[in-house]
């Protein structure tokens, strides 16, 4: 289904917004994701105020959480114990309108004029509405919101009545508690979707309201988080509330008036939440501490519009050239990154970010793979307070190890609490590279940044407990080889194997990265252990097929019927996990992530055969794939399919390519976007001895720019069809590698001319492989990379 690209009359290509000009029933939900604001901390969800039919409207506060005992129908030992699911907060974001005694609906009244949109460069939403209302009256309604930066729990709404007659106005501004609202559980038909809790969750602890203030606090019932609301209101003419009314579930504020055609009508709403460790304490007030950080709507407004300009001075990214939609597209995905991210804090990046309920709001392996290279090259202290979020973990994750029988640290595949919380083993515990990918995104941040500090301290400590968890699942076979046995790579269509290469190729990266931390912590016994089982890592290689396995397996699976209509996709939907176990196909990129991750290991050659031999397995089913494909196409040589994977990759959200964005945006997919375009088609690697630029520029694009803030340095980085230019604008000079060759960069540019890629050549695989009678084009150019 297409949604953004299917009708661009009603949502016009606007580089800088995304903008609807007319409202039409049937895509609420994703609609209410597309125009969430967030700031990494709190979000609020696109509902409009007038929708009668909105399908998940709300709010969210990052990690805030309740929890429940899983029922497990047959346990077993060192199952996952306790469930972890983000919260609907209590939501400010409703108002309703009633003129000459008609209540305004999208639904129901008659609209003249229709206009909303949300700015990428202040993050400030505004829909616009003229009515034309039953009494006569045209009147037009204008909200406008935005959240704080500086004050991160603030949310500032202004709402304008303009007419062109007297009117009798009777507008409620309330805050409702959506979360014990009874909501059908869709769990149960998609696990990408959130479950709900059966009974109450939160528990008032304070309802107080007055004089259009409201000071309120709820308690979750199990995990006894508490969250606390303060508002104020202000009107343009100094109206007094009509009525106040305060209750658990619908606390409220009314003022009845006239409004005259020369004197317009302006509510303003300023909302302050507090939630966390600070408000813990039985005996603070939570409502107190929200009032403190209440804020003018307008100085809201002013932080967002100061952040958002200094934000994309350094992380908009140009493409000059291309489909003319493409560049509002890419800013759409950077600016969700943005909204994810900016004031998480110490904290994780949940799968949604705070645009929605999906996947509970847990953190995956998704937020050190696909979100820390865009925050480490654009935001490096966000990015150290991921790290410090999940070294925070370290407790729990050596508890967690030693349950399942391993040394050092095993980090939850999806937590909130740093408590395991995949109930499903086989696609959960068993993904044991998350813990790979936590060393990778480490290292590559220090490598970065340069930051000696964290190196030394946190960042020693997370490649080191990892490095011991790796020695002690793998184990030396009598073929004299380390095997990693027993486990789910990122490709969750084969589930529970023996040698998967992607965990095995970044298992062997993170023992040889821990084996040469200079540390007093590591005996050199251990350290040579770490440096002999990297060295002698087993990585499955076909023969008839010369290409690296999947698993010591995959090779033997049936394959699959790929006459299944498209209808019956996503796989996880339509058939039970032991159907998809025996067959060989793939829901995401799996070797090839591995030689992207680790592109320093692998010929270009042995890229170039992986990606021939898993891209038509590959189904697209996670959304994570899409990106990864297109970043290898590129590499490979493969401009066409680089460019389509792009292209599915920042539309999913925007088109609702897989049927959930109503859950909340992808956030990983978007951050995948940014790798696209950095690594992708400007082909940056990094991690060796500098910096390294290999381009690939799609096609019909004519241009692409962006920065990089890379040890201390500000980099531009300007790629044209003939040359890349590159220039430091802050901080000292820079050496980096264009395609095998060294250059220092300083403040005046340096232009390297860039020599065409060589047309592909055809590979046919053997029999057995959906290409084996179809020519698969597969490129000859083999440009010299550095040594790792």
């Amino acid at each position: 289904m297409a949604l953004i690209t299917a009708d661009r009359e009603r949502f016009p290509n606007t580089p800088w917004q995304l903008v609807e000009t007319r409202h039409e029933p049937g895509a609420e939900g994703a609609l209410e994701t597309l125009f969430a604001l967030g700031n990494g901390h709190l979000g609020i969800r696109g509902a409009h105020w007038a929708a009668a039919d909105s399908d998940l409207p709300g709010s969210f506060i990052n990690g805030f959480h309740e929890i429940w005992d899983i029922k497990h129908a047959e346990n077993a030992f060192g199952f996952a114990r306790t469930g972890q699911r983000i919260l609907y907060i209590p939501d400010a974001n409703n108002f309703t309108v009633v003129i000459d005694g008609e209540s305004l609906s999208l639904a129901e009244s008659e609209i003249l004029d229709y206009r909303r949109s949300v700015d990428f460069g202040t993050g400030v939403y505004e829909c616009r509405i003229t009515w034309q209302c039953r009494s006569g009256a045209v009147v037009t309604t204008t909200e406008r919101r935005a959240v704080g930066f500086a004050s991160r729990g603030s949310l500032g709404i202004s709402l304008d009545v303009a007419t062109d007659r007297e009117i009798s106005l009777d507008v409620t501004s309330s805050v409702i508690n959506r979360q014990d609202q009874p909501v059908e559980d869709h769990s149960v038909h998609d696990p990408r979707r959130a479950g709900r809790h059966a009974g109450r969750v939160l528990l008032p602890l304070r309802l107080d309201g007055g004089g259009g203030s409201l000071r309120l606090a709820w308690e979750a019932a199990e995990s006894k988080q508490r969250v606390g609301v303060a508002v104020d209101h202000w009107t343009s003419a100094g109206h007094q509330p009509f009525d106040t009314l305060v209750d658990q579930d619908d606390s409220s504020v009314r003022y009845v008036l006239a409004v005259s055609a020369d004197e317009p009508f302006r509510l303003e709403k300023t909302v302050s939440y507090a939630a966390g460790r600070a408000i813990q304490d039985a005996s603070i007030d939570a409502a107190a501490v929200a009032e403190e950080g209440l804020r003018p709507v307008a100085d809201i407004f002013a932080e967002s519009e100061a952040h958002y300009r200094e934000h994309w001075a350094t992380a908009d990214i140009v493409v000059a050239g291309g489909r003319p939609e493409l560049q509002q597209a890419i800013r759409w995905n950077l600016f969700q990154l943005a909204q994810a991210t900016a004031r998480a804090d110490v904290a994780g990046i949940p799968a949604k970010g705070v645009t929605g309920s999906g996947y509970e709001g847990h953190y995956f392996w998704d937020q050190e793979v696909y979100l820390l290279p865009y925050l480490t090259y654009t935001n490096p202290v966000g990015a150290r307070q991921v790290l410090e979020f999940r070294h925070a973990m370290l407790p729990e994750a050596k508890i967690r190890a030693k349950e399942l029988s391993v040394e050092g640290a095993l980090f939850p595949w999806r937590t909130i609490n740093g408590l395991e919380a995949s109930a499903y083993y086989a696609a959960g515990t068993a993904q044991f590279h998350i813990a790979a990918a936590i060393a990778f995104a480490t290292n590559r941040f220090v490598w970065a940044t340069g930051d000696v500090e964290f190196r030394d301290g946190m960042g020693a400590e997370l490649l080191i407990e990892t490095a011991r968890m790796w020695i002690s699942l793998g184990f030396f076979g009598k073929d004299g080889m380390f095997h990693i046995h027993g486990v789910t790579g990122p490709d969750e269509y084969t589930a529970v194997v023996n040698d998967n290469l992607y965990t095995n190729v970044m298992a062997r990266f993170n023992l040889r990265a821990a084996a040469a931390l200079e540390h007093a912590g590591v005996a050199q016994e251990e350290r040579q252990l770490w440096q002999a089982a990297a060295n002698r890592m087993h990585l499955p290689f076909d023969k008839r097929m010369q290409v690296y396995s999947q698993d010591n397996d995959f090779m033997t699976l049936e394959s699959w019927d790929w006459t299944t209509p498209r209808s019956k996709y996503p796989l996880l939907l339509h058939f039970h996990p032991l159907v998809i176990y025996r067959h060989q196909v793939l829901k995401q990129a799996d070797t090839v992530l591995a030689m992207f991750l680790q592109w320093q290991d692998f010929t270009a050659e042995e890229k170039h055969r992986a990606f021939d031999f898993y891209d038509p397995l590959t189904t697209g089913d996670s959304t994570l794939s899409a990106c990864v494909q297109g970043i290898m196409a590129a590499e490979v040589g493969y401009q066409r399919e680089a460019l389509e994977h792009f292209t599915n990759a920042v539309f999913i959200d925007l088109d609702d390519t897989h049927g959930n964005t109503i859950d909340g945006v992808h956030i990983a997919s978007t951050g995948g976007v940014w790798s696209s375009l950095v690594c992708g088609f400007a082909g940056l690697r990094d991690q060796g001895p500098v910096p390294f630029f290999d381009p690939r520029l799609p096609g019909g694009w004519e241009g692409l720019t962006f920065h990089l803030k890379i040890r201390g340095r500000l980099l531009l980085v300007q790629l044209g069809a003939g040359a890349i230019t590159l220039a430091i604008q802050d901080g000292e000079s820079l050496e980096v590698d264009v395609r095998g060759q060294l250059f220092a960069v300083g403040a005046e540019p340096v232009q390297v001319p860039l020599a065409p890629v060589p047309e592909p050549e055809s590979t046919v695989f053997p029999s057995g492989h959906p290409t084996a009678s179809i020519p698969v084009v597969r490129a000859t150019n083999d440009v010299p990379r550095p040594a790792a």
